[in-house]
């Protein structure tokens, strides 16, 4: 990396650059759905949109009368995905939204004729896949194109590009407030950067721990991240040490410990029920544990998958942590055919997402602005390696226009010096960086050079995988340097290294066995082990039962293994992971003690009379070759480190009023962590305008209360007032210059909301008032009175819309009796007595009951 990223853009015809809003993540991108028939839903829902700052116009509400556990494929297109997308055409919001979160209280279950049942969450995902043949099977249709990707999921979608997909997480418990703590967990855990670890469990249970093979990859990713702790064990319950940042295994049930797990934390447990939460499992340890200890995130099967790795998340969700996606993305980049699992959580959380900083230049808040007006905006990537690419502008929550986008620019010239030798690529015309990165690693590929370096170059979205095949070399021979360049100097394509050389693998080779038939009197097994230094070991059973079974049999040769002293060594192996391969097979797992190639380099071989063996003859433990070989990453971004902008927004075409203004800029990788600064501002192109005022509500207001608002325009052609909130229009009059609304505040229901009205003259020209925001709550603590005289004042903080009884007696030991009723229309309520001259008088305040 070098060369000078600072850009400075004045952009005019800013109308030709591209529309698409790619987004790496935040509310401006999650539609909540809430479920009307559940104040849960609904509270949960409202907490949800305060914390992750979501606008009102993307919560959607709808009605689900029935159960939490099933629905039917119909009732699930007609609840929820019709309204949906409805909804999302009408709104505007097609091309913003990425992930939903369905609110507590929907069922996670799709039912239809003549299929293995899915989830709700991968239904919403990419649609219902039938599946006629359980419980064994795999659908047809079901493999996700985004899984593996560490792509952009609006660039690559699971099914195709005209299919509609969504990241979908529900967040839900036994209660609101558990509920409440996965959101919370989620959120604080963003751009934190833990250091705790993540377990990777072996069970010992054979059918559940299927994951095992694929956790060297993982932990091999993430040290060449060089940000992120991964540990392999074979202690069961790991859990019970408190404060780890995930957690993968396979067995029947998990015994955890509380605050097992920190904020940010993926965890999930292989096993068939895991995703019924709210049914009977005999046991099973479901997602719901998970969360009730701390995780933010979690996944289950619904029903029964049977041990198919493609439907449980890689381990790989752990290494995409790393990078900085979020929550969502790494759960669905880690499952292959995710249909029947259900994925709960905080979708946007990111405690490794490495966000840049920004501000608006001279915009101060309630600028006013008319016709076009210049804006100037400033942001600053965190480092060289998560460059500022792409300033997308949102008014009110609504994606507007994209200020500024710097592509892969042509004819940057990318460079990479594998032991000496060069690649070179060009980046061409109309490049992205998925394209670049393919073209880089097709050069890294192509002959002589592959012949040359011994390294072969894997793809995988903005990162190419460096993998060594040349023996004769440890990682530390093996030189890696990368430079990026641009003759005329526009530099925004770049390519950086995890490394200046290559990482050995800490991995123990490994090499499976399979043995079939029925052991007789006399049948025999035999192992020779070659080390590395030439030495030979011979080990050998024979068998003298007439009643013991096959892998009874192998055991004792696993036995006989394990307790030989000449393999205890170093550069011994051990035998493991006995287990049923077919109804008349059974297979078992060499490992080398050592790590690395070379400890792999064993030479092993198994024969038998009277038994079937595989492989026939001697071989290397080198099954899991990849994760031996040292190994390498590069990563492609494009953008620059400081980027500033002048940008002309015509006002004339949008509302006259008050706007929040916020521009989003995007890391210029797959990962597109977004950094957002908004601001307030006054858009002043006509005469009209309107007064926006609360009748009966405060900061404060009781759920108990009407709402009331008065809207006052300044001229009387006017041919609509609508008034707004969470979840959209809450109702208009037509063809009136001023209006009133009452609205019931339990149809909103507890938590923040704002509200705003839209007034449309009959000439066409809108006025958008100021927004005021109404925090509905509960019951509340006893208030707290104060007292002045004469006549006696009481003076209390109070909540708008609830009923106060002002209760009085001559002494303090007599009965209270209520004297009045106040029903204050703000947040502070006071009382004047009534009564000039009164006798002595004692006062207490209570909520009416």
């Amino acid at each position: 990396m070098n060369n000078l990223r600072t850009l400075a853009f004045t952009l005019v015809a800013y109308l030709a650059l591209t529309s698409a809003l790619w987004a790496g993540g935040s509310g401006l991108n999650v539609v909540v759905v809430v479920n009307q028939n559940s104040s849960n839903s609904v509270q949960l829902g409202n907490y949800y949109c305060e914390q992750r700052q979501v606008p009102p116009q993307n919560v959607l509400r709808v009605n689900w009368p029935g159960d939490n556990v099933l629905w039917t494929n119909t009732d699930f297109n007609s609840v929820l995905f019709n309204p949906l997308m409805a909804m999302l055409a009408s709104r505007q919001l097609t091309n913003q939204i990425d992930y939903i979160v369905l609110s507590m209280d929907f069922p996670y279950r799709v039912a239809a004729a003549s299929s293995e049942e899915n989830s709700t969450t991968s239904t919403l995902f990419y649609g219902f896949k039938p599946d006629p043949n359980p419980p064994c099977s795999l659908a047809s249709g079901s493999t996700s194109a985004y899984a593996g990707s560490e792509g952009i999921f609006r660039s690559t979608p699971p099914i195709s590009a005209s299919s509609n997909s969504f990241l979908v997480t529900m967040i839900t418990a036994s209660n609101l407030a558990l509920a409440k703590q996965i959101i919370d967990h989620g959120v604080i855990s963003d751009h934190t950067f833990p250091t705790q670890t993540v377990l990777l469990g072996k069970s010992g249970d054979p059918a559940r721990d299927v994951r095992y093979s694929e956790f060297d990859n993982t932990v091999f990713d993430t040290r060449l991240r060089g940000n992120y702790s991964v540990l392999r064990t074979n202690i069961f319950d790991p859990p019970f040490i408190a404060g780890i940042l995930g957690y993968e295994n396979g067995s029947y049930s998990a015994n955890l410990s509380p605050n097992a797990f920190i904020p940010g934390a993926m965890a999930d447990n292989l096993t068939s029920f895991g995703g019924q939460i709210f049914q009977g499992t005999a046991g099973q340890t479901t997602l719901l544990s998970f969360l009730a200890v701390g995780a933010s995130g979690s996944y289950g099967t619904v029903t029964e998958p049977c041990n198919y790795l493609v439907k449980f998340p890689s381990s790989e969700n752990f290494f995409y942590q790393a990078r900085g996606f979020s929550l969502a993305e790494c759960y669905y980049q880690s499952v292959i055919n995710p249909y029947q699992g259900m994925v709960a959580g905080e979708p946007l959380a990111a405690p490794f997402a490495q966000s840049a900083s920004g501000f608006w230049n001279t915009l101060t808040s309630n600028s006013v602005l008319a016709a076009t007006t210049n804006l100037y905006l400033q942001f600053t990537a965190s480092d060289p390696q998560h460059p500022v690419q792409q300033i997308d502008l949102f008014l009110d929550g609504t994606w507007l226009q994209t200020v500024t986008n710097l592509p892969p620019h042509q004819n940057d010239i990318l460079k990479v010096i594998l032991n000496g030798q060069t690649a070179t690529y060009t980046v061409p015309a109309s490049a992205t960086i998925k394209s670049v990165a393919s073209g880089l690693a097709s050069v890294l590929n192509a002959n002589p050079y592959k012949l040359s370096t011994k390294v072969s170059a894997i793809l995988h979205g903005d990162r190419i995988e460096l993998q060594s095949t040349d023996t004769t070399k440890t990682g530390a021979q093996l030189s890696l340097s990368v430079s990026s360049t641009n003759s005329s100097g526009s530099l925004s394509t770049f390519v950086s290294a995890s490394r200046t050389n290559f990482l050995d693998s800490i991995a123990s080779g490994i090499k499976t066995i399979q043995i079939s038939g029925t052991p007789i009197v006399g049948s025999s097994l035999q192992l020779t082990v070659t080390k590395t230094n030439g030495a030979v070991v011979t080990l050998a059973i024979t068998n003298n039962s007439s009643t013991i079974t096959l892998p009874q049999f192998t055991q004792q040769l696993l036995d006989l293994i394990n307790n030989s002293p000449s393999l205890q060594t170093i550069d011994g192996l051990t035998g493991e992971d006995l287990g049923q391969a077919t109804l008349t097979a059974y297979e078992f797992h060499l490992i080398a003690r050592g790590q690395g190639y070379a400890a792999a380099q064993i030479q092993t071989a198994v024969s038998s009379t009277g038994l079937a063996v595989t492989p026939l003859s001697a071989t290397t433990l080198t099954d899991n070759l990849t994760d031996l070989e040292p190994r390498n990453h590069l990563y492609i971004t494009a953008g620059t480190t400081n980027l500033s902008v002048t940008s002309p927004l015509n006002t004339a075409s949008l509302p006259d009023g008050y706007h929040e203004l916020a521009a989003v800029a995007y890391e210029g990788s797959h990962v597109r962590t977004q950094t957002r600064a908004t601001q307030i501002v006054l858009v002043q192109n006509t005469a009209l305008s309107a007064t926006f005022t609360t009748l009966l509500g405060g900061p404060n207001t009781a759920l108990e209360a009407t709402l009331q608002f008065g809207v006052v325009a300044n001229t009387n052609i006017i041919s609509k007032i609508e008034l707004f909130s969470t979840g959209g229009s809450l109702g208009a009059t037509t063809n009136q210059s001023s209006s009133t609304f009452s609205i019931a505040a339990t149809n909103l229901d507890l938590g923040l909301h704002p509200f705003y009205a839209l007034v449309t003259a009959t000439n066409g020209q809108s006025y958008r008032t100021e927004t005021k925001w109404i925090r509905l709550v509960g019951l509340e603590s006893p208030v707290t009175l104060q007292i002045g005289a004469p006549p006696p004042t009481l003076v209390w903080p109070a909540t708008a819309g609830r009923s106060y009884d002002i209760l009085t007696a001559t002494n303090v030991t007599d009965v209270f009796q209520v004297h009045d009723t106040l029903i204050p229309t703000n947040s502070l309520a006071q009382w004047v007595e009534t009564n000039a001259n009164p006798a002595q008088q004692f006062y207490r305040v209570r909520v009416s009951p």
